[in-house]
């Protein structure tokens, strides 16, 4: 653990939701009144890690290099990022490529720790996709003492490489895991295997991150991790789409955006379920977000579109999306997975009246945050 971080895009900019500026040289320190504005207002960090001057990327201003603090011969490389309010939620987002910039043509294999805890880890060969054009990983976290520290760990003699970090400041209550205000949030980090927008194809425009999320969280089609249990499966599955808009969508804490729900997926024919297969970790416990609306003006009350959730084969509620909310109407549905067994998480939609549908599908590993990883250790 003791080579250089390569750096290869970094700005970070607080965007308190105000014109940025424009200057070169921008100004971190806040006055006292802006520091309490900033402790109200919802702040964006966006880092080109490596980056040498300010610019701006879909439509979205970034700053130059900030806040490292590692070395060439330092134990770790780390990002020290202060945020305006001592305590929040935020949501992290980093992005790695390699593209053989060292002509070794082998990717570097490194851990990433968020808050002290081990999140993410890279271990050669990476996918031949992923080596070239890179790939986005995501979680939420609890932040106490006003400052992010995200730190990169060498295994044996390899550089880590980031290409950016951006971190955005969220409502405290997004994703409650308990719902009880017993604290268990702040102690857990929600790290993001699988967050998918159903009924849009892989060259489907989809969710825009940049303009429908206000989060900026990424969406990606559902294709690939459906299951399709025969061909005719796989010739049955239709896509829906509308126009008209969804009510309760971009709502808080979550503000889940309108175009999720605007797109769904349906089993047809009435005898088939619609399922996903997840790959995760199975020593991990997991928190399962589905995403529904009765976009079908065909149906229009209640029982008409009725199906069970099965997830690790096990029956764990009946949804009757219309008798939640009504037509045209948001509606999300939480559970949580604990003890696996297996290397994939399974979530089957399985029809009682009708035909199942889902708009949307998120999956995040609940990881405890490792008090004792807070040096650099394991």
């Amino acid at each position: 653990m003791s080579q250089s971080l390569l750096l290869f895009f970094l700005f970070l900019n607080i965007l308190l939701f105000s014109s940025p500026s424009s200057s070169d040289d921008f100004d971190l320190s806040l006055s006292d009144n802006e520091t309490a504005a900033a402790a109200t207002a919802t702040a964006s960090y966006r880092i080109d890690c490596g980056g040498e001057g300010n610019s701006s990327a879909a439509g979205a201003p970034w700053l130059a290099d900030a806040f490292y603090s590692g070395g060439a011969t330092a134990a770790k490389n780390c990002y020290l990022v202060p945020v305006p309010a001592p305590a929040g939620r935020y949501y992290l987002r980093t992005f790695t490529a390699y593209g053989d910039y060292d002509g070794k043509l082998r990717p570097p294999s490194f851990d990433v720790a968020v808050e002290g805890t081990v999140v993410f880890g890279w271990r050669a060969p990476w996918p031949e996709a992923v080596r070239f054009s890179g790939a986005y990983s995501d979680l939420f976290v609890f932040v106490g003492d006003g400052e992010v520290d995200v730190c990169f760990y060498s295994i044996a003699t390899d550089a880590p490489v980031i290409g950016s970090l951006e971190i955005v400041e969220i409502d405290s209550s997004a994703y409650d895991l308990s719902g009880d205000g017993d604290g268990e949030d702040e102690d857990v980090l929600l790290v993001n295997y699988g967050r998918l927008n159903c009924g849009v194809d892989e060259r489907g425009l989809g969710i825009d991150e940049s303009i429908d999320d206000r989060f900026g969280r990424a969406w990606q089609s559902d294709l690939a991790f459906r299951v399709d249990n025969s061909f005719l499966s796989s010739q049955l599955a239709r896509n829906l789409e509308t126009r008209t808009g969804v009510s309760r969508a971009n709502q808080p804490p979550n503000y889940f955006p309108m175009k999720l729900y605007q797109t769904a997926v349906v089993m047809p024919g009435g005898i088939r379920a619609l399922e996903y297969e997840i790959p995760v970790d199975s020593r991990l416990d997991y928190m399962v977000w589905l995403h529904f609306a009765e976009i079908d003006a065909g149906v229009t009350a209640a029982g008409r579109r009725v199906f069970d959730v099965h997830i690790n084969q096990r029956n764990v509620s009946r949804i009757d999306i219309f008798e939640r909310v009504g037509g045209f109407a948001a509606f999300d549905w939480q559970y949580r997975v604990r003890n696996l067994s297996s290397t994939y998480l399974s979530v089957r939609l399985v029809p009682v009246v009708g035909d199942p549908l889902l708009c949307g599908l998120e999956n995040y590993a609940l990881v405890p945050k490792d008090l004792l990883n807070g040096s650099g250790t394991r």
